[in-house]
């Protein structure tokens, strides 16, 4: 039976919208065109201490769905840590329901759940929740915004931010005024003054409180995010003591900061990313296998890499982006202890469910993020759950990435015992092998100890993926899940 994994990790890092004004030319001046006021800057996590994440991943061969859920863990949070928890299980089983059914559903369905920190100070905490749900057809997307208040120990969902029931009808009142701007694009009736309706609520640097609505919530579907930006000065007399203490939090750190925090990454034209270890080991002449690992960083991934530095074997790490921006240390640390840093996409949404664009833009962001941290670019891509589509593939192929997955899977992502994935890897393993692990599961980095010392006793050398192909080498677009397969039968395209 399958069972989901819930495990401590790291933050990702939250992409902020900008909320300054955008600086456009016109008859040789320079006008500052007003920002969009439902735009949010979000607090970078590798600023906040006492931070962890968890994680529930399915996404194994036996399971019918793929799900990746992250949300925050806070030191000095406990309440509002036990509202998120409960939130991603009842999400879960939700989802669970919705996609039971005795004939699979392909492609299939797939829960994602990332986060970001609309506010985070001693005055008050804000986690907006970004949920993705693909049934078949398209993605639907929906958010919530839960909020901590550090005086009192106690969260609370969005309406927390508002003083009674009276209020939170006149900010239905305003709100469906200000839809009334958007014509018979949105129906106003469906605006309800009730705890789900207004369950997405922060801040944005003015002190304007932004309402967001879920996908088809209040219009036509593909009116995607609708939300509205009630002025700071009609929503003051409805806030709670909570609600102004956010609202003058978030308006404090945007006059701290000169610039909001910045959405995306330089575009980089560092060198290719590679082992600075690689080219001791002949493949040619010995059995080699590759060790990779995937979702990280995550919270054993520093244990891990004691335990390779100790055993003195070379890994490739295929790095979620948004980890890599909030953990550097982490994957500096493996390129400079000669493992190979790769590409895991910046959100582990199923690219194959995507356009090209949302590849480009999940791929082009998370290597970015390594290049920024290592001064490499990653050559290698593996998409989230193996999943590979014609776009993928092409868009590897414009970024000079080859796509690589595997031809061993313990099933360390449904494991208990470090014993069970020891046992697996072993009696799989073979001349060429590319198996893949995940540190984000405290029993993947338990197992990895008796992994190398059963594997180099059968004469095994651990090795990062390129080595396996010697100097024939790898090409971009092309796909690789086995140093024992000739790529260059495979068409490009």
């Amino acid at each position: 039976m399958h069972k989901s994994r819930f495990c401590t990790g790291i933050a990702l890092l939250a992409l902020s919208a900008s909320g300054c004004g955008l600086a456009a030319a016109s008859n040789g001046r320079d006008i500052m065109v007003p920002a969009e006021p439902t735009l949010i800057d979000f607090v970078d996590p590798a600023t906040v201490v006492g931070l962890s994440t968890a994680t529930v991943t399915e996404g194994d061969p036996t399971a019918g769905r793929y799900v990746h859920i992250k949300y925050p863990v806070l030191t000095d949070a406990p309440a509002l840590n036990r509202m998120l928890k409960a939130g991603a299980e009842r999400q879960l089983k939700d989802f669970r329901r919705t996609t039971r059914g005795d004939a699979p559903i392909l492609p299939k369905p797939e829960l994602n759940v990332e986060w970001q920190f609309a506010a985070a100070s001693p005055e008050a905490v804000g986690v907006r929740l970004r949920t993705g749900e693909f049934l078949g057809t398209n993605w639907g997307n929906s958010t919530r915004t839960y909020w901590f208040d550090p005086r009192s120990g106690k969260a609370a969902r969005s309406t927390g931010l508002l003083a009674g029931r009276p209020a939170l009808d006149r900010l239905a009142a305003l709100v469906k005024e200000a839809l009334a701007e958007r014509g018979g694009q949105v129906e106003r009736s469906r605006v309800t003054a009730d705890a789900d309706t207004f369950d997405s609520m922060a801040f944005n640097r003015n002190g304007d409180l932004v309402v967001e609505f879920d996908d088809c919530e209040v219009g036509r579907c593909s009116l995607g995010r609708v939300a509205v930006a009630v002025p700071a000065q009609q929503v003051a007399p409805l806030l709670s003591d909570l609600g102004r203490r956010a609202q003058q939090a978030v308006r404090e750190a945007a006059r701290r900061s000169a610039h909001p925090v910045n959405p995306g990454f330089a575009a980089t034209s560092s060198p290719d990313a590679v082992s600075n270890r690689a080219g001791n080991v002949d493949c040619a002449k010995r059995k080699c296998v590759a060790l990779t690992f995937d979702d990280g960083p995550g919270p054993y991934t520093g244990r891990l890499l004691d335990l390779l530095a100790e055993q003195r074997a070379r890994a490739t790490f295929f790095t979620v982006g948004g980890g890599v921006a909030s953990e550097p240390a982490l994957v500096r640390r493996m390129s400079m202890e000669g493992h190979l840093v790769g590409n895991h996409s910046w959100a582990h949404r199923d690219l194959s469910k995507q356009p090209s664009s949302k590849v480009a833009d999940s791929l082009g962001k998370t290597s970015d993020a390594v290049s920024e941290v290592i001064g490499q670019t990653p050559t290698l891509v593996r998409p989230p759950y193996g999943a590979v589509s014609q776009e993928v593939r092409d868009v590897a192929r414009e970024m000079g990435c080859s796509v690589v997955t595997w031809d061993v899977d313990p099933e360390d992502q449904t494991a208990t015992k470090a014993s069970d994935i020891a046992d697996r890897v072993v009696r799989e393993a073979h001349p060429g092998a590319i198996i893949l692990m995940h540190d984000i599961h405290r029993e993947t980095v338990d197992a990895v100890p008796d992994i190398l010392k059963r594997l180099r006793g059968k004469g095994y050398s651990l090795v990062t993926v390129p080595e396996l192909y010697g100097s024939a080498g790898m090409q971009a677009g092309r796909m690789y899940r086995s140093g024992n397969e000739l790529p260059g039968k495979q068409p490009l395209t």
